[in-house]
């Protein structure tokens, strides 16, 4: 299977529109999110310390949502696939975080995982039907 057998669902000018808001507002969400992690903002340092990984797992999660925010700017589809897919991944593990070790609200990483995994999801590579290709 080549990079040429696979494309994306194709999309009406409406849904490029709203699948292109929706990247815009995760790479601002996560790069902001992502960013503070990074700079040492007190508060994300209180929560890593609570999850009990260390402050290096701090760092990681930042380079993450910056990278998965930064791919999703990215006018490739399969780029912003990627960042939709890691994104969705790391917030599904924010998610178990909040519920398993550190408590609180999970509903904002809920969110973000969904509107994460909406942008991957219509942003997939599909192989094209047999006979379909020109």
């Amino acid at each position: 299977m080549t990079s040429s057998s696979l494309a994306s669902p194709a999309l009406s000018p409406l849904q490029r529109r709203i699948v292109w808001g929706a990247r815009i507002l995760l790479a601002m969400a996560f790069g902001a999110a992502g960013v503070s992690k990074l700079a040492g903002v007190p508060q994300m340092v209180q929560v890593f310390d609570a999850i009990g990984f260390g402050q290096w797992f701090r760092y990681v999660t930042g380079v993450v949502e910056v990278g998965g925010a930064l791919l999703l700017l990215v006018p490739a589809a399969v780029a912003g696939f990627l960042g939709g897919l890691l994104l969705a991944a790391t917030m599904a593990c924010a998610v178990a975080t909040h519920l398993v070790l550190i408590g609180g609200n999970p509903a904002p990483a809920v969110v973000l995982a969904l509107l994460s995994a909406f942008v991957a999801w219509r942003l997939r590579p599909v192989r094209p039907l047999a006979g379909a290709e020109a």
